[in-house]
């Protein structure tokens, strides 16, 4: 119960440290009183940030500090390392040596991570992913720190203390944990439009992906290549997995968090440890830079992404994980990253965003890890060789061995002596012009143009399941106003029909003259590139986990033939007993099985096998939990194979789906994927293959639904 307004000023009274916000108007911690807290001081209004900016400095060094030794967003993580190579020299467009060398491998350091929750927080939450990866190259570390979603919340960074802060649980009871779905998140969202482009991509499928192999990654902000002549190009950067983009089902992601709150950590650790190296190709966008506002939006705006084909992306090399961490403290949990860590030949835009990040990170880590010297600690440690005059600080690792720490000197022989511009870094010389001001772009004004191409593009069911995710978040805003902000100030100026279905579920009227939507500048009708179902690659089932159901009495050769031909294409394929004791066949031999009914689910698994085999068919049919298994695989789209006996099982759940007449026929249906066969050969295997590489059927969800047993 909250306190009554008289119980408060008593407390004002004993507690004078007590503040209130209705105890004045805003002002730093000097007192000084603040007119603008948006935008940071720039040279003009698409000019870089000023470093006197004191408010600026102030608000994120304040952020920055505000809890240790936690991360105050990222907090929970999972890491590999790995190496990358470019296919092709890039000297075109930089002069970066390890974007020149084919034959140059370089090691590298990723880390992925969920935003939002703290270390203790599940993985399968509805948030943003990070996906930060440490460059150890020749000429210094490089540092790619982005996201699986390209665009951001905001579009100056003086706004992310705001945003983290209606984020995270709500600062009178720390509730609810590692959500959005709570009354800070969307009255903030429902006052600031730029946030709707990610907080849809939040609301889609993307918001919680498969694994962090299935997963796209992002740098986000605009940056620039130099090439070695000086010739400067904007870039965007992509991750684009090998394995495809893949999400979970909203319902089967809150199961999973309860059975296993480290399934993607997990997952990612296994499937090295199995020798299914994760991959992603590295992807880039170039545009000159007299196209910075060529298409229809400023590039500088972070809240936008350049559609794929208005310029495609054009894929230069590949990172591959191989080697999980020795110790998770040293390393996953040690590493520090920093957008500002680049090397010759990458360098900066002016978008607002990235500047308020290049200094963001590097004062997060001093109290993070304890000082100034975290880049000695071995996981960030450069390859390259490191001389300078920085001496003490905090756990200094390093003895120096000279007795000048100063430049310039004559007593050390003027060592270190300065790196020739052709090797060192040299930031390129953009001119720059214009006046001091807190100004924002007219160019970065449209927050709904891309809002709506990103829904645009979504496939049906898609659509579907950011829409439950929009009603399922707005229902638990407990404040009316802030539920009819959200759907009549946001959503109306998305899409009508979206807000109409939200409206209806959150218990608001949309308006009956609602306010115009607001003018746009985006040129698609859609983008395919956006979707993830039709976009990703359906090719492969390499990493993925299939659950085979059997019992003493099970058709060997049934096992035996999915198994193998699932472990060559790179699957994994795990059985699931009654008990973990030993399974007899039909033929006599023993199984092991890995996993039993009760300690396991079909939430964990992409798919499943039922051999045939009429005692085993018999005894699964009388276990509750092998029933809720198979509804439950149904439920989630998975793909789903019964053979011989097992058809009975398929049967008897009532799953209605015409084109199944009769058990014991060879049935592959394209849009439920079920397949039912007399027994395995080697040509059902490929097509149980084909349908575990088509990850999901979410056509189920238009299908008549499973008829449920007595009782439940």
């Amino acid at each position: 119960m909250r306190l009554t307004l008289a119980t408060n000023r008593k407390l004002d009274a004993l507690e004078p440290h007590r503040v209130r916000p209705s105890d004045g108007p805003m002002a730093t911690d000097q007192g000084i009183g603040i007119t603008h807290t948006d935008d940071s001081l720039k040279v003009g209004v698409r000019g870089p940030s000023l470093l006197e900016d004191f408010h600026l400095r102030e608000k994120i060094t304040r952020f920055d500090h505000e809890r240790i030794p936690e991360r105050v967003v990222h907090a929970r993580g999972a890491a590999a390392h790995g190496t990358f190579r470019v296919y092709r020299p890039l000297g075109e467009w930089t002069k970066a040596a390890f974007l020149n060398d084919p034959e140059r491998v370089t090691p590298v350091f990723v880390r992925f991570s969920t935003v939002v929750g703290s270390r203790g927080s599940a993985d399968t939450v509805r948030d943003t992913r990070g996906f930060a990866v440490k460059f150890y190259t020749d000429e210094g570390n490089h540092d790619l720190v982005g996201n699986n979603i390209p665009v951001f919340f905001i579009q100056d960074g003086i706004k992310f203390p705001d945003v983290v802060h209606a984020l995270k649980p709500e600062p009178h009871n720390e509730i609810p944990q590692a959500q959005s779905a709570h009354d800070t998140f969307w009255d903030f969202m429902s006052l600031q439009p730029e946030t709707t482009h990610h907080t849809l991509w939040n609301m889609s499928d993307r918001g919680i992906p498969r694994s962090y192999r299935m997963m796209e990654g992002f740098g986000v902000n605009t940056f620039r290549l130099v090439a070695a002549d000086g010739t400067t190009r904007l870039v965007k950067f992509h991750w684009k997995p090998k394995l495809g983009v893949h999400g979970l089902a909203w319902d089967e992601a809150q199961e999973i968090a309860g059975r296993d709150p480290d399934y993607h950590r997990r997952d990612l650790w296994e499937a090295i440890e199995q020798g299914a190296f994760p991959q992603w190709e590295l992807g880039l966008q170039i545009v000159e830079e007299a196209d910075v506002l060529a298409y229809g939006f400023d590039l500088l705006d972070a809240t936008k992404l350049l559609p794929e084909e208005l310029v495609p992306v054009q894929r230069v090399g590949l990172l591959t994980l191989d080697r999980n961490p020795d110790d998770f403290f040293a390393e996953t949990e040690q590493v520090a990253f920093h957008v500002a860590n680049v090397v010759p030949g990458i360098d900066f835009s002016e978008d607002p965003l990235l500047a308020a990040r290049l200094l963001s990170y590097l004062d997060t880590q001093l109290t993070r890890l304890g000082g100034p010297n975290f880049a000695q600690i071995p996981i960030n440690r450069p390859l390259a060789p490191v001389v300078n005059h920085q001496r003490d600080g905090f756990h200094q690792h390093t003895i120096p061995a000279r007795t000048a720490n100063y430049h310039p000197n004559t007593i050390g022989g003027g060592c270190p002596v300065l790196t020739p511009e052709s090797d060192g870094f040299v930031h390129a010389p953009i001119p720059v012009e214009g006046v001091k001001t807190r100004l924002r772009s007219d160019t970065f004004l449209d927050h709904f143009s891309q809002p709506r191409l990103f829904f645009a593009s979504l496939t049906d069911p898609e659509k579907d399941h950011l829409t439950e995710a929009l009603r399922f978040e707005v229902s638990k805003v407990a404040r009316k106003d802030i539920r009819e902000r959200v759907v009549n100030d946001i959503l109306a100026n998305v899409d009508p029909i979206l807000a109409q279905d939200v409206a209806r579920a959150v218990g608001v009227d949309l308006r009956e003259r609602p306010a115009p939507r607001l003018p746009g500048t985006g040129a698609l009708p859609s983008s395919p590139a956006l979707s993830m179902v039709a976009a990703s690659a359906f090719d492969s089932v390499a990493g993925r986990r299939v659950a085979i159901l059997v019992a003493d009495g099970c058709r060997t050769a049934d096992v035996r033939t999915m198994q193998e031909a699932l472990l060559a294409a790179g699957a994994v394929a795990d059985l699931v007993a009654e008990t973990l004791g030993p399974v007899v066949g039909d033929d006599g031999s023993t199984l092991l099985p890995r996993f039993t009914l009760l300690t396991t689910s079909s939430v964990l698994f992409d798919a499943l096998v039922v051999p045939g085999g009429e005692a085993s068919v018999a005894r699964l049919a009388s276990i509750s939990v092998a029933e809720r298994f198979l509804r439950d695989a149904w439920r989630h789209c998975k793909p789903m194979a019964f053979l011989g006996e097992a058809a009975s099982l398929w049967a008897a759940l009532a799953l209605r789906q015409p084109s199944i007449d009769r058990p014991g026929i060879d049935v592959e249906d394209p849009q439920l994927g079920v397949l039912v066969a007399e027994r395995s050969s080697d040509a059902h295997a490929a097509t149980f293959l084909s349908m575990v590489a088509r990850h999901r059927y979410w056509r189920r969800q238009a299908a008549a639904p499973l008829a449920s047993p007595p009782g439940g």
